[in-house]
């Protein structure tokens, strides 16, 4: 079975997720509130939540003001100050009832301009919080729960199409230095298991970050293989700090090296 991931998933989806990965973050995080967060190295668990918290309410306030093309102002008001895990609290329960009592195609603003509706934080908001729960699990030094294949192969479109492709374009001063020695160089990433999916990305010193669906004509400079979950992490930079990577790579390092170098920039 092949998962077509350009095609978002179900709203209730998201939402499900959201949910319980925002209870996993929130239990993580309470009982070791001053532990250092491995993957996000200048923050401990405390950090971690109010920065959650904060981007709860500066999407609430972005789906209530229903401006495309406009965001509010960042960090929202009166959050810095806020206890952390009352804003976290606060916060979600308000960003879920924005989320559920409107419409996916209703108006809002974001920083992605190919889609100005509510339903893109909706799928945002999901890959968001399971990203920083996996943060909470690894600052609290116990295990990752495993993210769904759905949610994961979801998460690795995103972060190639969404946030890298898209940043390639916009702001492509920020790539400028790591691919411009490129000679056009690609790379496929393969989710592999039940829902199969391949992405191949093509590197140049335009600069240029593109992303086609499946496995095209000729061979990869590089692939990188491994189950979603893995692929998540791993494209996120989020593994223990003493957790071997369960992701294949072969290949050309260069290939890969420019990859990781476009994910690291448009994820900062």
């Amino acid at each position: 079975m092949t998962h077509d991931a350009s095609t978002p998933l179900p709203v209730p989806r998201y939402l499900d997720c959201l949910a319980a990965d925002f209870e996993r973050l929130r239990a993580a995080a309470t009982p070791a509130p001053t532990a250092q967060v491995p993957s996000c190295p200048d923050w401990t668990a405390t950090d971690l939540v109010r920065h959650v918290g904060q981007v709860y309410a500066h999407k609430t306030q972005a789906v209530l003001a229903a401006t495309p093309g406009t965001e509010p102002e960042w960090p929202p008001k009166g959050t810095a100050e806020e206890e952390p895990f009352a804003l976290l609290d606060r916060a979600y329960a308000e960003l879920r009832t924005a989320l559920t009592t409107h419409a996916p195609e209703d108006p809002s603003g974001t920083w992605y301009a190919p889609d100005q509706t509510v339903g893109f934080w909706i799928r945002r908001m999901a890959q968001e919080t399971v990203i920083h729960r996996i943060d909470a699990e690894l600052a609290a030094d116990g295990p990752v729960s495993p993210v769904p294949d759905d949610l994961a192969i979801d998460g690795i479109d995103e972060l190639l199409k969404v946030f890298t492709a898209y940043a390639v374009t916009e702001w492509s001063d920020f790539f400028r230095e790591p691919l411009a020695a490129s000679p056009g160089r690609t790379c496929e990433v393969r989710a592999e298991g039940g829902k199969s999916t391949t992405w191949r990305i093509r590197t140049g010193p335009d600069p240029a970050f593109t992303v086609e669906a499946g496995t095209a004509i000729g061979s990869p400079h590089a692939i990188l293989s491994g189950t979603p979950e893995a692929l998540l992490r791993d494209l996120w930079n989020r593994g223990g700090p003493d957790e071997a990577s369960q992701v294949r790579v072969t290949g050309a390092p260069e290939a890969v090296a420019e990859l990781r170098a476009c994910l690291r920039i448009s994820t900062q």
